[in-house]
């Protein structure tokens, strides 16, 4: 990857995802060579209020958990390559099923906006979605947008300069689960964090270890193990 400022672009499939990353883009895109990974990701560029980013198109996924190849692409290239800002697209005529991504997004990092698109197609089914009230109950900023027709991507564009300018505060809101699970993740969050330091939200880690999620643990062990070579 190059000195620009990277964003992640990640939602569901048919979200309007890619129409955003090709809006925002257009000619200027290459494909991503993703150091030590088989996969390439579509990556692009683009220059707002002189400064540069460039915009990595993550394959669409319902989750970052490990059921898919897609999945564990999505989900590591947020934890491990730490992006600048992860853009979460959500269908806005399908916002509480997309809210799930956005919300698993949330447990990873903290520089986080929501994108709601699809909004005109929203208003024709009648859905009304406040925003601001979102924006309130996330704890990050939330965008609404229609990609296809060039709706909110000023507003998209300066709040991604402000969050980057620091202007903005993240304070996403964190799931909280039953008390039995809650018990194990604070067992387990300081021997994750002796293990990975600061490098990874030790919740979360956590919360994949109580799951069992044998593709994560072992994407870890391959990266310590190269980090130890060194």
């Amino acid at each position: 990857m190059n000195d620009n400022l990277r964003i992640a672009l990640a939602g569901n499939p048919n979200t309007g995802k890619s129409t955003l990353f090709n809006l925002l883009t257009g000619l200027k895109q290459h494909t991503g060579n993703w150091a030590g990974k088989t996969v390439d990701l579509m990556a692009g560029t683009f220059t707002f209020k002189g400064i540069s980013y460039e915009m990595i198109d993550l394959p669409g996924t319902y989750s970052l958990f490990s059921n898919s190849k897609d999945e564990e692409v999505a989900r590591d290239y947020i934890v491990f390559e730490k992006p600048d800002i992860t853009l979460v697209v959500l269908d806005a005529t399908a916002l509480e099923r997309n809210l799930n991504l956005a919300l698993q997004v949330m447990e990873i990092t903290e520089k986080v906006v929501i994108c709601i698109n699809l909004i005109d197609e929203s208003e024709k089914m009648g859905i009304s979605i406040n925003e601001k009230i979102l924006m309130k109950r996330l704890g990050v900023p939330v965008i609404k947008i229609s990609a296809r027709n060039k709706i909110g991507i000023p507003m998209l564009l300066d709040t991604i300069d402000r969050l980057i300018k620091g202007n903005i505060p993240c304070n996403p809101y964190k799931m909280t689960y039953d008390e039995e699970t809650e018990m194990k993740i604070e067992q387990l969050i300081p021997f994750v964090q002796n293990i990975t330091g600061e490098q990874l939200s030790a919740r979360w880690l956590s919360l994949r270890l109580i799951d069992g999620d044998k593709s994560l643990l072992k994407e870890i062990e391959q990266r310590l193990a190269k980090k130890d070579a060194i």
